[in-house]
């Protein structure tokens, strides 16, 4: 795999139509993936994929909670976004927030009983529908080409994005 050299990145060539073409693919492809794992996660345990971030953040956070900016950082949202969202998870009973004992502030996202069976219920489904969708869809080289992609990607864009 050829990577580009320092000074073509920094260069400031404009795509050619090849590339834009591969650049299109590649949105194209991503959103229609993430559109149908979407579907099949909301169709299977009426859970949406913000949902499945929260919860899945949290049922690997100690003592299944976390600090909401914490959340936030860790699931690359933004602060006011997260909070419309926890309001929705909570009526539903999926979390509870309480304010923080250590910052005056801030507040506790909690995993609740009724969250932790929802996300308990829909990872078996969640993790067949990866596998089928992308998975299954690439070879072990191009799924290995895959995340090397994603790494290089991640590098570039910087530290502040990674998690």
């Amino acid at each position: 795999m050829t990577r580009a050299t320092p000074e073509r990145r920094r260069g400031r060539q404009l795509p050619t139509t090849e590339e834009l073409r591969v650049w299109r693919d590649f949105l194209e492809t991503t959103e229609s993936l993430r559109s149908e794992l979407a579907s099949r996660l909301q169709v299977e345990s009426s859970l949406s994929p913000g949902d499945y971030a929260v919860l899945l953040a949290l049922s690997e956070a100690q003592d299944r909670q976390m600090r909401s900016s914490q959340l936030a950082t860790h699931i690359g949202w933004e602060r006011s976004r997260l909070s419309h969202h926890l309001g929705r998870m909570e009526r539903r009973g999926l979390i509870r927030r309480q304010e923080c004992r250590t910052f005056p502030r801030g507040a506790e996202v909690h995993l609740t009983p009724t969250g932790a069976e929802a996300f308990r219920a829909s990872t078996v489904p969640h993790l067949r529908a990866i596998r089928e969708l992308f998975v299954d869809a690439l070879t072990p080289e191009q799924l290995h080409a895959a995340g090397e992609i994603a790494a290089a990607l991640r590098a570039h864009l910087g530290p502040q994005r990674e998690e």
